[in-house]
């Protein structure tokens, strides 16, 4: 669990960083998606996910 928590940690500062520099190239795209291949295996995944789900709902919910 450990060495999971601390490649997390590591993949979202990577993932920060590469967002703030406003260039967003394959291998930064790739790293990314290992973020939330983990992040989908942490406890934080329903809160995550109801999160989600909750915006989606409320931008459906709007009319132009």
């Amino acid at each position: 669990m450990a060495v999971s928590i601390s490649v997390l940690l590591l993949l979202l500062i990577l993932a920060v960083i590469f967002l703030r520099t406003g260039g967003l190239k394959i291998s930064h795209a790739l790293v990314c998606l290992l973020l939330g291949f983990l992040l989908a295996g942490t406890n934080m995944a329903p809160t995550i996910h109801s999160g989600l789900t909750a915006t989606a709902d409320i931008v459906g919910s709007l009319r132009p």
